[in-house]
């Protein structure tokens, strides 16, 4: 009988797995309902902390984003190359990876702390702290056996819990009359190391028990770096833009900019999971000789969706802004409008580099991630200084928009051409991007 395992599972050629779909389904709601908390957290500490707490505690939560990308350093994606076709192969592939992990992580507190040093962030030592909740990533890594069987059920409820246990922190601080960022930030940190050890607790019982002596697995190191790397560039295209703001506009734009980022993060949430979770099926499909026709029926209705959502809202977006955080941020409109175009070229980008990454040409991912984060770099260089904050949105969109042609120019270079497959599909994702715009903005009013 054939399992998520099997390698030969599937009669259903380049079709998308349903487990695909359901599993994208439970990361969604979880999302959202994390997405409702961290709204519900930004909501609140934007009309309570100052500009400048405001945007020094975005300023940290971009900064740990970066950290979590060091902490793995492509040990995930490795991790589920290696076992998604041999359960047995589990315990010496987690031993390695962990130990890079743990290893990557204290680098990542030792960064944090000379970083606050240098700035002289007020509660530096609370920043210090927080930033070790990293190490916690080296016990997430059991979710493997979650990813492989494309069951995703636990991996959401626990994300949940983490997600309300942060809302609760924040609210408990906020009826204390804690008014330092570092303190808030330190306790958002604190609820996602709970998530990852609770993950970790609810795996343990569906690890391989092996009766021999295990030897870590050879090589893991070698095969992660390129994505480690190529996960770390990603994050510092997302982020790095923060370092520019910060620098030349100051702390409370910073914030604004950020209130908008943390908009577009929602909006890209199926974007970051369906391939995530597509990530098993999209390896056996590069196996089986189809991997360009099952990244197609991924991407294009994906992005076809993204194209027409995003759109919908553009003519909406200083309202939505007013609206979540207060008329301040209305100032982010602009840089917004980037943002949301950004959104729609991440959900073709997405699925294209994810079909890289399963070939398993890891210096490939690299190869593009790196052109993103220099074209991203080039253009905050450029972008910011004359136009402040909407050219860090700007800068953002043709990053993503760099990627997404790069994994594309990758696959057709490597006979995986996701065109191949009714390539006329694709230019959906602009086109209802553009008639979404011009029909939501005839509800506009002057």
């Amino acid at each position: 009988m054939p399992t998520a395992n099997d390698p030969k599972e599937n009669p259903e050629s380049a079709s998308v797995p349903r487990r695909v779909w359901s599993g994208t389904g439970l990361l969604v709601l979880g999302r959202v309902f994390g997405a409702l908390c961290t709204m519900a957290v930004l909501a609140l500490l934007s009309r309570h902390l100052p500009g400048e707490g405001f945007g020094r505690f975005t300023f940290y939560l971009a900064a740990f984003a970066l950290l979590d990308a060091l902490a793995d350093f492509g040990t995930g994606a490795v991790a589920v190359q290696r076992t998604a076709h041999d359960n047995w192969a589990i315990p010496a592939v987690l031993t390695s990876a962990r130990r890079i992990r743990v290893a990557l992580a204290t680098v990542g507190v030792a960064v944090v702390g000379l970083l606050v040093l240098a700035l002289r962030e007020p509660g530096g030592w609370w920043i210090t702290l927080a930033a070790l909740y990293p190490l916690t990533h080296a016990l997430e890594l059991s979710a493997t056996v979650f990813k492989n069987r494309l069951a995703w059920g636990v991996p959401v409820a626990v994300r949940a819990l983490a997600a309300a246990a942060r809302l609760g922190i924040v609210l408990a601080l906020f009826a204390l009359g804690v008014e330092s960022a570092a303190l808030f930030l330190l306790g958002t940190a604190a609820a996602s190391g709970l998530a990852n050890v609770l993950l970790h607790l609810a795996a343990r019982r569906h690890l391989p028990r092996p009766t021999i002596a295990i030897q870590p697995e050879r090589g893991l190191l070698r095969a992660a770096w390129p994505l480690g790397v190529a996960g770390l560039c990603q994050q510092a295209y997302f982020h790095v833009d923060n370092l520019f703001v910060r620098a030349i506009e100051g702390l409370e734009p910073t914030g604004w900019y950020n209130g908008g980022v943390r908009l577009m993060s929602v909006l890209i949430m199926v974007a970051q999971f369906a391939p995530q979770v597509a990530l098993p099926w999209l390896t056996r499909r590069t196996h089986e000789g189809d991997l360009g026709r099952a990244c197609a029926r991924l991407g294009q209705p994906l992005f076809a969706l993204a194209g027409l959502g995003t759109g919908l809202l553009l003519p909406w977006r200083e309202d939505v802004l007013r609206l979540l955080y207060g008329d301040a941020f209305a100032a982010a409109g602009a840089s917004l409008g980037w943002l949301l175009a950004a959104a729609a070229a991440i959900y073709a980008g997405a699925c294209l580099l994810t079909a890289v990454v399963a070939t398993g040409s890891s210096r490939a991912v690299l190869a593009v991630a790196a052109a993103g984060l220099a074209v991203n770099v080039a253009g905050n260089f450029a972008l910011v200084p004359p136009l402040g904050i909407t050219g860090a949105g700007l800068a953002t969109f043709a990053t993503e928009l760099a990627v997404a042609v790069g994994a594309l120019w990758v696959l057709v270079r490597a006979g995986r051409s996701p065109l191949a497959h009714r390539p006329w599909l694709w230019l959906l994702g602009p086109v209802l991007f553009g008639a979404g715009a011009w029909l939501s903005g005839l509800f506009v009013s002057p």
